[in-house]
């Protein structure tokens, strides 16, 4: 669809590369979240983070995040991207992009986003820490 852009990838995703995407002569917001790798979860030292994924069922369930978003926020443009593979500390994991006529669209539409990804895209985190690793979603 037109105004959705998505991409998982092994490569540092890059804030200007998404801003490209979304930024529109109609728009007066742009809203951006950005999602980094914490040191610290549970109590717990996080070394590093995995992400797998099943890429053509997550670009694709991406792509319908996205077209949901613009029909149901009034929005002009989205961008969804997501690291694969090993993510270090403070390197950044996620980053959603969204550019509208006015700012409260896009911080709904972006937070939409966000909360709707971690939800139903087949992506999974293995989080790595001084004393070993787990799954999330599969540790209480």
């Amino acid at each position: 669809m037109e105004g959705v852009n998505v991409l998982i990838s092994d490569q540092t995703l890059s804030i200007d590369q998404v801003y490209q995407h979304v930024v529109h002569e109609s728009c007066g917001g742009i809203c951006l979240f950005i999602g980094t790798v914490r040191n610290r979860n549970k109590g717990k030292t996080v070394t590093h983070l995995d992400f797998e994924t099943y890429q053509p069922m997550a670009l694709k369930e991406m792509s319908k995040i996205g077209e949901q978003a613009i029909h149901k926020f009034d929005i002009e443009q989205i961008a969804i991207y997501h690291r694969s593979g090993f993510v270090g500390i403070k390197d950044i994991a996620v980053i959603i992009a969204v550019s509208s006529v006015h700012r409260a669209a896009c911080f709904e539409a972006c937070q939409y986003a966000i909360d709707t990804l971690k939800e139903t895209v087949p992506i999974w985190k293995k989080e790595h820490l001084e004393d070993g690793s787990y799954w999330v979603g599969a540790r209480p």
